[in-house]
C-alpha cells in the first residue's frame, strides 16, 4: 500500500490534528461520527475540536444544526426556556439569526451575542485573560469548535460540496478548498479559481460576512480572501515567508503549510482572531455589502502575538524594533497591537513592571505618530472589539495629555512633532506603566525627542534640594530608556542608530530587528508593487557659456556644484523638463487610461522654488494645451520668486489643508513637491513620478514608495508604474534601497569611545575653560534667568570668533566636531550601561555654543559672482536608462554604526582654477549627449533655424501668428519638414532625434530661443 497524496489525504490530515481523529480512522474501527456523539471526550480531542458531520449541516441557514443547538442546550437552557413555549421556536431562532447575519455579518453575533424577544443568547465565550474569573475559564471551555468535510452548502445545487468548513457553535468561521501539488493542482491557481469561477456565491454559506475568511490551501501555501467576488475575488498569501520572499520554509515535521492547523486553527487562536484582530471596516451606517472585512495578513498577526508574549514574560522596560515593509499594514498592525497591549498580564509576580498577575501590565499605551488618520482609525477599530467606550483619546498638547491620562484613558495617540513639547508639561508619572509605540522610526525619534518623553514618564520627585551633579545624574538616568515604559518602534528602513537603540542584541554582537516583513516579500506577495520596475534616467548636458571678459579664480569642487544647482533650477531648464513631464504623462499614462483613467503623478524638485518653477512651468503648459486636467503644489510656509511671495494656498487657490483631498478627486492628476507629501502619503492611484532631486538612503526608500500602494480595484499592476529620474543614475538608487530589501542588522554597536577624542580635541582649542562649562550647566538646571547664562556663552562664542584669531579651517573643525559631539551623545545616551557626568555637561553647554560660533566662508560670494558671469547656453537631455528594471541584492544587509571615527574641516585643500576651465570641464562632464563640439553644434543651430526661417509657412504660420497652439502646430511641422530636407546630411542628428524625444524638446527648445532672439 501505498502514501496517499491527493486532497483527500490532506483533508484527514487537517481533520485529525484539529480533532485527534478523522473520518478514515473512524471507518477503518467500524465508528460513525453519529455514534460517538455520546461520547464527548472522545469526539473532542487533539485540538479539542468535534468532527463534524456533512449530514449535521443547514444550507438555507448556513450553520451546523447539531453543534449550535448542543451549545444552546448544555451552556444556555434559562435562555433557551424562555422561547420553547413558542410552537416554531427553534424557527424563530433561527430566522432571528439569519436576519441579523445578513445585515450585521457574524463578528457582531459572535461579539455581542443574540437576543430573541426576551431570551439573550451568548454565542461564543471569550477566550479568558489572566485577571478573568474561574467561571470565564469554564465558559471558554464549553465552546464547540469543529471541522466538517465535504458539505453540501447549496439550496439549489446538492451535489455541489466545500472541502472543509470551520464551526464555532455550529457558526461558520472559516472555509476552506483544498488541494495537492503532487496531484498536479495548487492553491494559487487551482484552488483560487475553484472559488471564483465553481462556487456559487449567492448561496448563504458563501455571501459576505457570512464567514469570516475563506482559504485556498496545499501542501506548499495558502491564500486568503474575505469576500467571494466570482471572477473579481482578490485573494492575499497567507504566507510565513521563505528567504526573506514569499512562500513557506520547508517543515521537518510536516506540510510546509501546517503552521494554519497548527497555529493558526487551535481554539486560543481563533478565538484570539475573532475576538481581538477581524473587523469591519467603513462608516457605521454603510450597508453590509459596502463594507470591507480584515482578516490579518500571516505577518501581521504573529508581530502582535510574539510582542504580547515578549511582553508578558519580560515585562515593561522592553525595546522592540520591527522592521515591516513600507506599505505592508503597519497601520492595523499597530491598532492591534495596541489594544492587545492595554489586555497584556504579566507571568509571573517577579515580572518588571508587575503589581500582581490579575493587573494590566500597563496603563496605557501611547501611540506616536505623524498620521493624523491613525487616530480616526484606532478609534473606529477598538469601538469594535472594545465594551468599554472612548478609551482612545487624542492628545495634541500637553493639557489633553494629562487629562487623558489622570481620567484613565487607556489608548493616547499624539504626533511626532507634538510629542517633545507634550511632555515637558506631564507631572511625575513614574509609578505609571506605558507601551509607547513609534510610528516610523528614526533619529527625530531616536534622539532628543525621545529624551524628553523619557524624562517625564522617568522624572522623580525628590523633596530635598539637590546640587547640580545630583541633577545632572537624575537627567542622565531618565534620558536611559525608562524601566517604566517599553518602547516599540515600527520603521520600514531602520537606520543603524535605530536598530542600535530598539534593536535586539545578539551574542555575537550585531543588532536585529525584534521582527521582519521585508520589502522583497512585500513585493513577491504583491502587497506593494515594485517601484524600481520600470526606472528611466535622464543624465543633463549642458553648454555653459561666459558673459564676462576677465577669469577669476574659483574653488573647482564648490563652483562645480553651484554651477549644476544654478543650471537644474534655472527656469529654462524646469520649462523643458516640465515639457518633457507632460508630453510623458498625457501620451502614455493619461491617453492609455492607466488605472481606469485616474492615474496620477507626482513631481518631485529640489527646493520650494524649483517647486514653484515647475508648478508654473506646468500650469502654463497644460492651459496652453488644453488638457482636461489640473495641476497642484505643496510646501510650507511662504517662498519669494522673482518677486512676487507664493504660498501653497495661493497658488493652488484652496486651504492648504484640503491639498491631499482635492488631489484625490479627478480634477487634479499631477502634485508638485519639494519635501512635503514625501513620506506617510498614501495615494494608491501614483503611478508615475518625475525625480529632479537628489535621493539617496532612507529619502529615497520612502520618496518612491509613494507608487508602491496597490489599486486593486483600479487594475493598478507593477507594469503601470513609471519612474523619470532626471537627476540620480540607477546605481544611486539601487544602493539606497539594497539595505531594506530584506533584513537590516547593525554590525557591532557604535564606538563612543570616539567621545573622549573629540571632546579632548574641543578642549584643547580653548575656546572654553571647563570652570565655565561647570557654572554654565549649574545654573541651567538651577533654572536661573537666561540673562545669566547668555554672558558665559558669549564670552566663549568671543573666543572662537575673534579672539584666539583662529584660522577659517579650524574653526570650521571646531564647529563640526561640536555638531558631532552633541549628535553622538544625544542619540547614545539614553543606551549607555555607564555614565560620564562630563560628557553629560559639556553636552548641554556646547548645544547652547554652537549655534553662535561664526564661520564666514570666503568663497560664498566668489560662488555667487560666479553664477552672475555665466549663461546658459545650451540645456539638453539625454536618456541613459530606459525603462530599466533595478534589481537588488536579497542578502541580509548588514549596517555600520554611525560616526566610527571624528570628523574634521582639515586635509580638504582646495584646486582654484580659472572661469574658463571650470566652464569647459563642467561642459564636458555634463555635455555628453551630442556628438559634435560646441561650435559645430552652434553651427548646426544657426543653420537649422535660418532653414527653418526661408520655410513658406514660417512668416504667415509661425512668425505673426499670436494663436499659440496653432503657432505650435506649425513650427513641430516646419522643423520636420527641415529636418527631414537634411536627413542625408545630417544622419547622426536625425537619429537622435527621433530616436528620443528628450532629445529632440531640448533642441525645438533651443531653436525657438534663436529664431525669437
Amino acid at each position: 500500500m501505498h502514501s496517499q497524496t491527493n486532497e483527500q489525504a490532506l483533508e484527514s490530515a487537517i481533520e485529525k490534528k484539529l480533532t485527534g481523529s478523522c473520518l478514515e480512522e473512524l471507518k477503518i474501527a467500524g465508528t460513525t461520527v453519529d455514534s460517538v456523539n455520546e461520547r464527548a471526550e472522545l469526539y473532542r480531542s487533539g485540538n479539542g475540536y468535534f468532527i463534524g458531520s456533512a449530514n449535521d449541516f443547514n444550507a438555507k441557514f448556513a450553520i451546523d444544526e447539531v453543534r449550535f443547538w448542543h451549545f444552546l442546550e448544555t451552556t444556555q437552557p434559562e435562555e433557551l426556556a424562555k422561547l420553547q413555549k413558542q410552537n416554531d421556536w427553534k424557527l424563530k431562532i433561527l430566522e432571528r439569526l439569519d436576519r441579523l447575519v445578513k445585515k450585521y455579518g457574524i463578528l457582531r453575533i459572535l461579539r455581542k451575542g443574540l437576543e430573541v424577544d426576551d431570551a439573550h443568547f451568548t454565542l461564543l465565550y471569550v477566550l479568558p485573560l489572566a485577571s478573568s474569573s474561574a467561571v470565564a475559564k469554564v465558559n471558554f471551555e464549553s465552546n464547540e469548535f469543529s471541522v466538517t468535510r465535504q458539505i453540501r452548502y447549496s439550496i439549489t445545487n446538492p451535489r455541489e460540496e466545500i472541502d472543509m468548513v470551520v464551526f464555532v457553535n455550529g457558526l461558520p468561521i472559516a472555509t476552506m478548498e483544498l488541494k495537492n501539488h503532487w496531484t498536479g493542482q495548487n492553491a494559487k491557481v487551482h484552488g483560487q479559481n475553484q472559488y471564483k469561477f465553481k462556487r456559487d456565491i449567492t448561496q448563504p454559506l458563501l455571501n459576505f460576512g457570512r464567514c469570516v475568511v475563506h482559504f485556498a490551501v496545499d501542501t506548499d501555501e495558502v491564500y486568503m480572501t474575505t469576500k467571494l467576488d466570482g471572477a473579481g475575488t482578490f485573494f492575499l498569501p497567507f504566507n510565513l515567508g521563505h528567504n526573506y520572499g514569499k512562500g513557506n520554509p520547508p517543515n521537518p515535521f510536516g506540510h510546509k503549510t501546517a503552521y494554519l492547523w497548527d497555529e493558526v486553527l487551535t481554539r486560543e487562536s481563533l478565538a484570539n482572531i475573532i475576538q481581538h484582530f477581524v473587523r469591519f471596516d467603513g462608516k457605521e451606517k454603510d450597508p453590509l455589502s459596502k463594507k470591507t472585512l480584515f482578516f490579518p495578513r500571516y505577518h501581521q498577526m504573529n508581530v502582535v502575538r510574539k510582542l504580547i508574549a515578549d511582553a508578558s514574560k519580560n515585562g515593561v522596560g522592553q525595546t522592540y524594533l520591527i522592521q515591516h515593509s513600507a506599505g505592508s499594514g503597519k497601520s492595523n498592525s499597530i491598532t492591534w497591537a495596541a489594544y492587545q497591549l492595554i489586555e497584556t498580564y504579566p507571568e509571573s509576580e517577579t515580572t518588571p513592571g508587575s503589581r500582581g498577575v490579575t493587573n494590566p501590565l500597563f496603563d496605557s499605551v501611547i501611540v506616536v505618530t505623524d498620521r493624523r488618520l491613525l487616530d480616526k482609525q484606532l478609534r473606529e477599530n477598538i469601538k469594535e472589539f472594545s465594551e468599554v467606550k472612548n478609551i482612545v483619546a487624542p492628545a495634541y498638547s500637553s493639557k489633553e495629555l494629562k487629562e487623558s491620562l489622570e481620567s484613565g484613558k487607556r489608548i493616547i495617540i499624539t504626533t511626532i512633532q507634538k510629542f517633545p513639547f507634550i511632555v515637558d508639561g506631564i507631572a511625575d508619572l513614574s509609578d505609571k506603566r506605558f507601551a509607547v509605540i513609534i510610528d516610523e522610526a528614526h533619529s527625530s525619534q531616536s534622539g532628543s525627542a525621545a529624551d524628553n518623553m523619557n524624562r517625564a514618564m522617568g522624572s522623580n520627585n525628590v523633596e530635598e534640594e539637590e546640587d547640580a551633579q545630583d541633577k545632572i545624574l537624575e537627567i542622565m538616568r531618565s534620558r536611559k530608556m525608562s524601566t517604566n515604559a517599553s518602547y516599540l518602534a515600527f520603521t520600514a528602513t531602520p537606520k543603524s542608530n535605530t536598530l542600535e537603540k530598539f534593536g535586539e542584541l545578539q551574542e555575537d554582537g550585531k543588532y536585529k530587528p525584534f521582527h521582519l516583513y521585508s520589502m522583497k516579500q512585500a513585493i513577491e506577495e504583491g502587497f506593494i508593487l515594485d517601484v524600481l520596475a520600470n526606472y528611466t534616467t535622464y543624465k543633463s548636458y549642458y553648454e555653459i557659456e561666459k558673459s564676462i571678459e576677465d577669469n577669476p579664480l574659483f574653488d573647482t569642487n564648490k563652483a562645480q556644484k553651484k554651477l549644476r544647482a544654478f543650471v537644474e533650477q534655472h527656469k529654462q531648464t524646469i520649462a523643458i523638463k516640465a515639457d518633457i513631464i507632460i508630453d510623458h504623462f498625457s501620451s502614455k499614462i493619461v491617453s492609455t487610461k492607466k488605472l481606469k483613467g485616474k492615474a496620477k503623478a507626482m513631481v518631485v524638485t529640489q527646493s520650494i522654488e524649483s517647486a514653484i518653477r515647475y508648478y508654473l512651468a506646468i500650469q502654463s503648459i497644460l492651459k496652453e494645451k488644453k488638457q482636461p486636467f489640473k495641476v497642484v503644489v505643496a510646501f510650507s510656509g511662504k517662498k519669494t520668486v522673482d518677486g512676487i511671495e507664493y504660498s501653497e494656498d495661493s497658488l493652488n487657490g484652496f486651504a492648504e489643508k484640503d491639498t491631499r483631498d482635492n488631489f484625490d478627486s479627478d480634477d487634479y492628476k499631477i502634485l508638485v513637491v519639494a519635501n512635503k507629501y514625501l513620506t506617510g502619503f498614501d495615494q494608491p492611484k501614483l503611478t508615475a513620478m518625475y525625480v529632479d532631486k537628489k535621493l539617496q538612503g532612507v529619502l529615497a526608500v520612502q520618496a518612491l514608495s509613494r507608487l508602491n500602494r496597490a489599486a486593486n480595484k483600479l487594475g493598478k499592476k507593477t507594469e503601470d508604474l513609471f519612474v523619470l529620474d532626471f537627476f540620480n543614475s540607477t546605481e544611486e538608487i539601487q544602493d539606497a534601497f539594497d539595505p531594506f530589501y530584506t533584513a537590516t542588522s547593525l554590525n557591532k554597536a557604535t564606538d563612543i569611545n570616539v567621545l573622549h577624542e573629540i571632546k579632548a580635541t574641543l578642549d584643547d582649542v580653548g575656546v572654553y575653560e571647563w570652570a565655565e562649562v561647570e557654572d554654565f550647566v549649574d545654573k541651567y538646571f538651577k533654572k536661573v534667568d537666561a540673562q545669566l547664562l547668555s554672558p558665559i556663552i558669549d564670552l566663549a562664542a568671543d573666543r572662537f570668533n575673534s579672539q584666539l584669531e583662529l584660522e577659517d579651517s579650524d574653526k570650521a573643525d571646531f564647529k563640526i566636531k561640536a555638531k558631532q559631539f552633541v549628535k553622538i551623545y544625544g542619540q547614545m545616551a539614553s543606551i549607555l550601561p555607564y555614565e560620564v557626568v562630563n560628557w553629560e555637561k559639556i553636552f548641554w553647554f556646547l548645544k547652547f555654543l554652537i549655534p553662535k560660533l561664526i564661520i564666514i566662508d570666503p568663497t560664498s560670494d566668489a560662488l555667487d559672482e560666479l553664477l552672475n558671469s555665466v549663461d546658459l547656453s545650451t540645456y539638453g537631455l539625454e536618456r541613459v536608462k530606459l525603462n530599466a528594471g533595478i534589481g537588488l541584492d536579497d542578502a541580509e544587509t548588514e549596517l555600520d554604526p554611525q560616526n566610527p571615527n571624528p570628523r574634521g574641516a582639515h586635509g580638504t585643500g582646495t584646486d582654484e582654477d580659472p572661469l574658463d576651465l571650470i566652464i569647459n570641464s563642467f561642459n564636458e562632464k555634463w555635455y555628453q549627449g551630442w556628438d559634435a563640439t560646441p561650435e559645430d553644434q552652434r553651427v548646426k543651430f544657426v543653420s537649422l533655424a535660418k532653414n527653418m526661417q526661408t520655410h513658406p509657412d514660417f512668416k504667415n504660420k509661425y512668425a505673426d501668428n499670436a494663436d499659440s497652439q496653432n503657432r505650435e502646430i506649425a513650427f513641430v511641422k516646419i522643423f520636420n519638414d527641415v529636418i527631414a530636407n537634411h536627413r542625408k546630411t545630417e544622419l547622426d542628428l536625425y537619429k537622435k532625434l527621433t530616436q528620443d524625444d528628450a532629445f529632440r524638446i531640448a533642441i525645438q527648445d533651443t531653436l525657438k530661443r534663436i529664431l525669437s532672439a
